[in-house]
């Protein structure tokens, strides 16, 4: 793969990789009935609702979930790795394989977007503990699910609290335990013995 097959593939992933996050902390948000006043909040619905709002005409919601979100995650993420197919070495993927490892990304995604909310929280309690940040309201909103469990698991110890370190270790065991294995399922569905795109 040339310089230029490498520049492709870096703006792809990069691009497309951060309108996919955007996508997933709107779902994240109407999950966990996120503060939608939160400025963070109100860039993500204004990014996401151009798609959205044709889209919701025709997909309704589903036992609570926007629909037109997922279908719109899902579809964007067909797009990257119809686009990566294109400008490298690998063939097409075939119909099945294509939207098994549009499946697995997005489940690696939302495992990512929890790992690196974490990190920030704990950074942002280093430097701006006890004042309000917009983004520490939303992360904290969005992990809560995650963090709550463990934190009833764990309480702290002589005033440090565990429960972030517990979440990353369960996560990365997510991510070797399920997240690899699927990966490497889909990616043999999608082109045989190649190797999967995200890899």
């Amino acid at each position: 793969m040339g310089y230029l097959s490498n520049a492709g593939v870096f703006l792809i992933k990069t691009l497309f990789g951060l309108y996919e996050i955007i996508i997933l902390l709107r779902l994240l948000m109407q999950f966990v009935r996120a503060d939608f006043y939160n400025p963070v909040s109100q860039f993500v619905v204004k990014v996401t609702n151009p798609p959205l709002r044709p889209l919701r005409r025709i997909i309704p919601g589903l036992a609570g979930i926007d629909m037109a979100s997922v279908i719109l995650l899902l579809l964007v993420v067909v797009v990257e790795i119809l686009l990566l197919s294109l400008i490298t070495t690998l063939p097409m993927p075939s119909i099945a394989g294509l939207f098994a490892l549009a499946l697995v990304e997005i489940l690696n995604l939302l495992v990512n977007v929890y790992l690196f909310s974490i990190f920030i929280l704990v950074i942002l309690s280093w430097v701006s503990a006890g004042g309000y940040n917009p983004v520490a309201n939303l992360l904290s909103q969005i992990t809560a699910p995650l963090m709550r469990p463990l934190q009833r698991l764990l309480p702290p110890i002589g005033g440090l609290d565990l429960s972030p370190m517990a979440a990353i270790i369960v996560l990365y065991l997510v991510m070797l335990l399920v997240i690899a294995p699927l990966k490497d399922f889909a990616g043999a569905m999608a082109y045989g013995h190649q190797l999967a795109l995200f890899g």
